[in-house]
This record gives C-alpha cells, sequence and structure tokens, in this order.
C-alpha cells in the first residue's frame, strides 16, 4: 500500500475495509472537501478573506472556536456491516440519514460476530457501562466455545422456522445481537466529527471504538486532511480543564496543597467510604490530565485513601 500521505480519497471509493471478524466499512460516495468547507467559511465575509488567512489557518480557526455550519458542507455516505448490539450505539447518532437492512423483508445475514477466547473482558469496578482488563485465558475459552455452541443453536432454530413457512418478521426473534446487519448511512461532516469524537474515545466500547477509528483514520483522514488535522488537536488530543479544575490548578502551581484537598472535598472529588478518602470518578479523570501534563497529582502524594480527616 502507498504512503499514507499518497493516498487520495477517489482511491479509497468502494473499497471494503476489514473491521473485527466479519465486519466492514466501504466509502460509497463523498461530496465537498477541505476547500468547501472554506468556500462556505469565507461568504460570510465577501471577496478578499484569502489574503487574511489560507485555507488550513481558516479551518483551524473555525474547529478551535467551535464555527461547525460550513463543517456541514461536506458529507460521505457509507456501507457498513456491523453486529447488532453495536448497531444499537451506533444508531443513537440520530444526525445521519439511515437505511438498513431488513431481516422483516430478507433472510438474516448469515454471520454472527465471535469472541476470541482472549477477547472477553472484565466489567469495569468504577463505570456502570464499560470494561477493564480481560478474563482469564482459560475461562475465555470456555466462554467462546459456549458462545459458538449458542450461535449454532439460534442459527438452527432460525432456519427450522424459515423451513416451516414462518413469516420472517417473526422468524428472526430469537437472533442473538451478534448477528451482523447492514446498513447505509449519510451523515454530513460536522455531526461525523461529534460521532468520532465520542466514539473514539478509549471510554467507547472496543467494537465501536474500531469501526469508528477506521472511519476516522483510514477515509476521513484521506478526504479532508485539513480539517482531520484540526480535529484531532483541538478535540481528540487537545484537554478541557473545568472551572473548578482550573483553580486546582493555580493552587497547585502556587503550592497550596492543603487548599486543594479541601477543594476537591469541598466538591465532592474526594469523598469518604469506609473511613477512607477516595477519588470520585471526575478527580480519576482530573489526575490524568495531570499526569499528561507531566505534573503530580498533590492528592496522590501518599495515597487518596489515607488523606486525613
Amino acid at each position: 500500500m502507498r504512503d499514507d500521505e499518497k493516498i487520495q480519497v477517489g482511491d479509497i471509493i468502494n473499497r471494503t475495509i476489514s473491521v473485527l471478524d466479519d465486519g466492514f466499512v466501504r466509502l460509497i460516495d463523498y461530496m465537498g472537501n477541505d476547500s468547501s468547507i472554506v468556500q462556505a467559511a469565507r461568504v460570510s465575509y465577501g471577496a478578499g478573506t484569502k489574503h487574511v488567512s489560507d485555507d488550513r489557518s481558516l479551518i483551524r480557526y473555525l474547529m478551535r472556536h467551535k464555527h461547525t455550519t460550513p463543517f456541514e458542507m461536506c458529507e460521505l455516505k457509507l456501507h457498513v456491516r456491523v453486529p447488532m448490539d453495536c448497531w444499537r450505539q451506533w444508531i443513537r447518532h440520530r444526525t445521519a440519514n439511515v437505511n438498513e437492512y431488513s431481516t422483516r423483508y430478507s433472510i438474516a445475514i448469515d454471520s454472527m460476530h465471535e469472541t476470541r477466547p482472549s477477547e472477553w473482558r472484565s466489567q469495569s469496578s468504577g463505570n456502570r457501562q464499560g470494561s477493564e482488563g480481560n478474563i482469564a485465558i482459560e475461562i475465555g475459552e470456555q466462554l467462546s466455545r459456549s458462545e459458538v455452541e449458542n450461535h449454532i443453536a439460534c442459527k438452527a432454530i432460525y432456519e427450522e422456522r424459515i423451513g416451516a413457512g414462518v413469516a420472517r418478521e417473526q422468524a428472526r426473534k430469537d437472533l442473538p445481537l451478534s448477528t451482523y446487519t447492514e446498513a447505509y448511512w449519510k451523515i454530513d461532516l460536522h455531526n461525523l466529527f461529534h460521532f468520532l469524537s465520542l466514539r473514539m474515545n478509549s471510554s467507547a466500547q472496543y467494537e465501536i471504538r474500531s469501526y469508528a477509528n477506521v472511519i476516522g483514520t483510514q477515509i476521513v483522514k484521506h478526504w479532508v486532511p485539513m480539517a482531520w488535522e484540526a480535529f484531532l488537536d483541538y478535540q481528540i488530543n487537545a484537554i478541557k480543564l473545568s472551572a473548578i479544575e482550573i483553580e486546582i490548578m493555580e493552587m497547585i502551581s502556587d503550592s497550596r496543597k492543603t487548599e486543594v484537598v479541601n477543594v476537591m472535598r469541598n466538591n465532592g472529588l474526594l469523598r469518604q467510604k469506609d473511613e477512607k478518602w477516595v477519588e470520585s470518578s471526575e478527580a480519576s479523570e482530573f489526575s490524568k490530565k495531570l499526569d499528561r501534563l507531566g505534573i503530580k497529582v498533590p492528592w496522590k502524594d501518599d495515597n487518596a485513601e489515607r488523606l486525613p480527616e
């Protein structure tokens, strides 16, 4: 394959990009490019704006200041194959035009997402909707065997119903959520960036994050490279601070550790549990920001759980 810098969006039209074990993303069509964003922005100012800022600077200004409408001038149409449980999360983004494969009209796609023994994840202890770490491989092997057995049984029941003449709309009722579905998904760039900012995040479920990363790094990057660069700089790789976090940062810079701890407690960032002080999820997220900035986390000097009353 050629270097990324040489790939043009026209080169990847109708190219099937594999995701998971049997999923894919395929670029069907697109409208607009970086120049379309710039053109839409400059119409507000009239002729001559080109001399004020070049295209890249203007796009970065628009992204930085959240001027979103020029990004709506670009659209992307994708054909995707995705497990139904993953599609449930995907379709929550109601800012796209969607046409999905219907198992009411057609025979269900003969493919189900299978989990490798090493891919079973543990439930997160601090995030009810997330996971952390992996299940032991020997347990994963049994879980994967059970999964395959269930898939075979569900498929047999479905095919038995279809063979008996049961209506497709009813025969499908016991298909597992791992069954693949397909859809055409058309979305403008502004709303696509919103989708990617949520679904490329490390806290997003692995399966949908896999699709988001493919869409971003293998399609959008080559379609609107200047907008993609700005998106990475000001959204994906940026650090955002709340008002409380800014206040605490100022205290840290002045070495006012005691005040930091008090502010953390008063705002619920440090809370008491079983006679110990522990971080809230917000404090944990703030700690990661400080770590990324190379700043020592003052309430972890001794361990947050042992902070005095």
